[in-house]
């Protein structure tokens, strides 16, 4: 599959997709999210791929915001449509996809570049990151689930105080806020994210998914997390993971899991 605005790259059960726009700081445009989904759909459905890392081209932005000269004169209808069809096509995708998603963060991470982040299931920073939602100095608030997730990871009131005051924070208080797991070098982000995706690739792919599911469905209006965790714990019993996982402890090896 060829893209222009993406690199996408698979290494040892590990996809690597790398938004491209070095010229434009990463903005994302219409085409690029296009480019995201279908490479991000596309390892969710191999097999042999248990954790995708998005990140940045480049040392200065992960993705430095949304393409501004692509929406500048839009109506309140197109607007509406934009915010509506990111999320499902990408944002809200990418959150509740069965394949761990880990974001990469490798400078600045700001507006839809943030939210990006925010949709995958944990992030990763270089000291040199930078943080925000500056949508309000543009007349606008976050329209790809800021307004959701942030105050998930930070609470409502620094949510409140970030998008209000458009500022930026750096790495080190995002992870002083949760805002993000980790802050290594910028040299380390790579390997130490693909470290960490390792880890995560020795476990249960069915389980893992299942986790993924409960542990959204605690953030979902309407869902009762609990009785989503019960339903999902039920159906690990039924894979081919928990049999070979029980069976791995009792006979004191390692589990081979297959993902079914």
């Amino acid at each position: 599959m060829n893209f222009k605005n993406i690199l996408s790259e698979t290494s040892n059960g590990i996809a690597t997709i790398t938004i491209n726009r070095p010229e434009k700081l990463n903005a994302l445009n219409k085409d690029t999210i296009n480019e995201l989904h279908q490479a991000v759909k596309k390892a969710d459905e191999d097999a042999s791929i248990r954790a995708i890392i998005l990140t940045g081209s480049g040392e200065k932005a992960f993705v430095a915001g949304a393409d501004i000269s692509e929406f500048s004169d839009f109506s309140v209808s197109e607007g509406g449509q934009l915010a509506a069809q990111g999320q499902a096509v990408l944002f809200d995708f990418i959150a509740t996809l069965s394949t761990p998603v880990i974001a990469a963060v490798n400078g600045f991470a700001l507006g839809g570049g943030l939210e990006l982040a925010m949709a995958a299931h944990f992030r990763i920073a270089s000291e040199n990151a930078k943080m925000g939602l500056p949508e309000v100095s543009l007349g606008l608030i976050p329209g790809y689930g800021g307004t959701q997730r942030l105050p998930e990871l930070v609470g409502k009131g620094r949510a409140f105080e970030l998008i209000m005051t458009a500022g930026m924070i750096d790495a080190n208080k995002a992870l002083d806020f949760g805002l993000v797991n980790h802050v290594v070098a910028l040299e380390e982000l790579l390997p130490f994210t693909r470290t960490l995706a390792e880890k995560i690739m020795r476990n249960s792919p069915m389980a893992i998914a299942a986790a993924i599911s409960a542990v959204n469905a605690g953030y979902e209006v309407g869902e009762n997390g609990y009785d989503v965790e019960i339903s999902e714990f039920g159906k690990c019993f039924g894979t081919a993971d928990f049999k070979e996982g029980t069976q791995a402890f009792l006979d004191k090896r390692k589990a081979a899991f297959t993902g079914k």
